[in-house]
């Protein structure tokens, strides 16, 4: 694996435990564990050939990666009950759209 996987692997769990911690101190664990549960969109890897492609944006080309699920992930974020779960989805296409931009220089 490449360091720029592993980095980018590892933000994905960094970068919702430092919004958690920020944003929602007092309820900051049960905000990262439903942040994570949004890292389950990459279950539509598994829909791809090869499953993994070191070279392939996701954003774009995986559905849960689309824009349209996007629009559904600003909504959930928007929604008190559903919003840790919306801002993991965000923050996880955010992550994604920084290692595209890095993968194409």
């Amino acid at each position: 694996m490449s360091p720029r996987a592993i980095v980018h692997i590892a933000l994905h769990g960094l970068v919702p435990l430092a919004v958690a911690w920020t944003v929602w101190r007092p309820r900051w664990l049960p905000a990262f564990a439903a942040m994570m549960a949004g890292m389950l969109i990459d279950l539509d890897h598994l829909l791809a050939t090869p499953v993994f492609d070191p070279d392939r944006c996701s954003v774009g080309f995986h559905p849960l990666h689309t824009a349209p699920a996007v629009g559904v992930y600003i909504v959930l974020a928007a929604i008190p009950r559903t919003r840790y779960f919306g801002v993991g989805l965000l923050i996880h296409i955010a992550l994604d759209l920084v290692d595209c931009a890095v993968m194409r220089g």
